[in-house]
């Protein structure tokens, strides 16, 4: 099996070796870049499995880079931000990052990140594969959004919905229990897989960004609770 090719832009000389070297001992093949500039050069040339992205970075700052790359591709993006409580954080996701890792991080607490999004993303990721879609089957309908849990498509109003992997299993998640409120946690146990607390804005950003190419009112929000998809 091949390698998972990850794609590690940080302009820290000391963290990028130190992870890379760390990536690598883990059974990765690595990229690293000292700015953004380079980074997308990298992107473009080589089309990694995963992007890790610093967000401060010389050049184009980790933010820019992450929705250059999302125009591009749907390619799993994990952000590092030095900060936990730093707007950076949800610019970083609404820019099309599907998780993010606080600075500095623990060696093993990155890996299980990494592996979490390859998993969702159908990445082996060092021999572990990932888990099947939620259950369901053929074609669901809610109002004029069809979902084909089978092609992994979507279409509103008969027009394709461009999604990312992880909106798509947010979606998916909604779809398999219409008009069921599923709270934050519970997503972040199912899409993100993980098995312990997280940061529940990973969450409400992705569920903004999917209202906004399904439609606002389709998923609504029960305050205090969590979300449910309108059946």
């Amino acid at each position: 099996m091949a390698e998972t090719h990850v794609l590690f832009v940080e302009d820290d000389d000391v963290i990028r070796e130190a992870t890379q070297l760390a990536l690598e001992r883990d059974g990765f093949r690595v990229t690293a870049m000292p700015d953004g500039l380079s980074g997308l050069d990298a992107f473009r040339a080589q089309r990694p499995d995963i992007a890790l992205l610093d967000v401060m970075l010389p050049g184009m700052d980790g933010v820019s880079l992450c929705r250059r790359i999302r125009d591009e591709s749907t390619v799993p993006v994990i952000m590092l931000s030095a900060r936990a409580d730093s707007i950076d954080v949800v610019l970083g996701l609404e820019a099309g990052a599907d998780d993010y890792v606080t600075k500095p991080f623990d060696g093993s607490v990155l890996m299980a990140r990494i592996r979490a999004v390859l998993r969702r993303f159908g990445h082996a990721g060092g021999g572990e594969q990932g888990d099947d879609a939620p259950d369901g089957g053929g074609l669901l309908a809610f109002g004029d959004l069809e979902v084909d849990t089978e092609g992994m498509e979507v279409r509103k109003g008969g027009a394709p919905v461009a999604l990312t992997p992880t909106e798509m299993r947010l979606l998916l998640e909604f779809s398999s229990a219409p008009g069921t409120v599923l709270s934050r946690d519970k997503l972040l146990e199912r899409v993100w897989d993980y098995g312990w607390g997280g940061d529940t804005r990973v969450v409400d950003v992705h569920v903004q960004r999917l209202r906004a190419k399904i439609g606002q009112d389709r998923i609504e929000t029960v305050r205090g609770f969590g979300y449910k998809l309108k059946s």
